[in-house]
């Protein structure tokens, strides 16, 4: 079955498109486009592209995209919208709120319960996830918040009961785009 997704770019994505039929996000171009954030956001990258199916040898990491129009993010000067139509199939659904927990590199808890335990186990040792996990202090808590990350393939773990999604997919190719916006 195939979807309809939206996906903002850069528009130099749209001429590539355009140029050499298909476009695959390069780690160069991300670190660059994170600005003083860079080691953060490409640790999650990183992590993230380790765990995804089916990568292509040329892809460093996935492009997102929106299931609806208006849960892409705004244009701005020098990006443009994409309206692209993929097979289901290729799209890996990523909950947006466990992948916040992510950026923010925060564990993920199983349910209620393994939430509680978890600041319980923080509070005993003087810190948070942040702090744990940025420094060489807390290991065993930064390998259990790591660790909790894999539960963000888990469709049955949700966080506050959000089920609200992204998706992700190696590729853009010329033939699935249908409309530019700009």
């Amino acid at each position: 079955m195939k979807l309809t997704v939206w996906t903002k770019q850069h528009e130099n994505v749209a001429e590539i498109i355009e140029k050499e039929g298909r476009y695959t996000p390069k780690r160069h171009i991300i670190a660059r486009t994170a600005d003083d954030h860079e080691g953060l956001v490409l640790k999650c990258y990183d992590w993230l592209a380790k765990r995804l199916p089916d990568k292509p040898d040329d892809a460093d990491y996935p492009v997102w995209v929106s299931f609806e129009k208006e849960a892409t993010m705004l244009l701005q000067p020098g990006f443009v919208m994409l309206e692209l139509e993929i097979d289901e199939e290729i799209i890996t659904k990523i909950n947006v709120e466990k992948w916040t927990s992510i950026t923010n590199y925060s564990y993920i808890p199983l349910d209620e319960k393994d939430r509680k335990a978890h600041i319980e186990m923080l509070g005993e040792y003087g810190t948070n996830d942040i702090k744990a996990f940025s420094t060489a202090f807390y290991p065993q808590i930064k390998r259990e918040i790591e660790h909790s990350w894999d539960r963000l393939f888990d469709d049955n773990i949700t966080i506050s009961g959000n089920t609200n999604c992204y998706g992700n997919v190696w590729e853009i190719r010329k033939e699935w785009v249908k409309k530019v916006y700009r």
